[in-house]
C-alpha cells in the first residue's frame, strides 16, 4: 500500500481542479465533494458552538429559530444545506431554510420543530452541513 503525505493540493490546470477516482471507475471534482461550512451546536438556553467549520456566529433568533453566520461567504445562495436535532423530548425535526426564509451568501436561518405537533422548540444537539461553492 502506497501513503501520500502533503501539506497542500493544487491543481494542474487550475488550481481548485482536482479530480477523484470514486468506485471503479467513476470520477467527481474534490472541491464538489467537501463540506463548505458545519456546525454542531447548542441550541437551549444561551446558544453555544460545540465545534465547527467556517462558521463565524450564531443567532437565538427565538424559540427554535436560529441563525448561523459563514466566516467566509458562498459564491452564490444557490448552497445545499442539511441538519438534524436531538436531545430534547418531542422528536425535533430540523428545517432548513424555515418557512419563507431565503437562503443568502453569508448564512442562512433554521428552525426545529417537534415532529408531532410541528410547534417550535429550543434543541439541546442541532448539527448543519451546506455544500456548494466559497466566494
Amino acid at each position: 500500500m502506497s501513503e501520500l503525505k502533503v501539506d497542500t493540493l493544487t491543481g494542474k490546470t487550475t488550481a481548485n481542479d482536482i479530480t477523484v477516482t470514486v468506485g471503479a471507475s467513476a470520477t467527481m471534482s474534490l472541491e464538489q465533494g467537501l463540506a463548505k461550512a458545519w456546525v454542531n451546536f447548542n441550541g437551549t438556553g444561551t446558544i453555544v458552538s460545540r465545534d465547527s467549520l467556517n462558521v463565524s456566529g450564531l443567532v437565538d433568533n427565538g424559540t427554535g429559530w436560529y441563525s448561523v453566520n459563514f466566516a467566509n461567504s458562498m459564491d452564490s445562495s444557490d448552497y445545499s444545506s442539511t441538519g438534524a436535532g436531538g436531545g430534547t423530548s418531542g422528536i425535533p425535526l430540523t428545517k432548513i431554510p424555515p418557512t419563507n426564509v431565503v437562503y443568502n451568501t453569508s448564512g442562512f436561518q433554521l428552525q426545529t420543530l417537534n415532529t408531532a405537533s410541528q410547534a417550535t422548540l429550543d434543541t439541546q444537539i442541532i448539527g448543519t452541513q451546506n455544500f456548494g461553492d466559497l466566494a
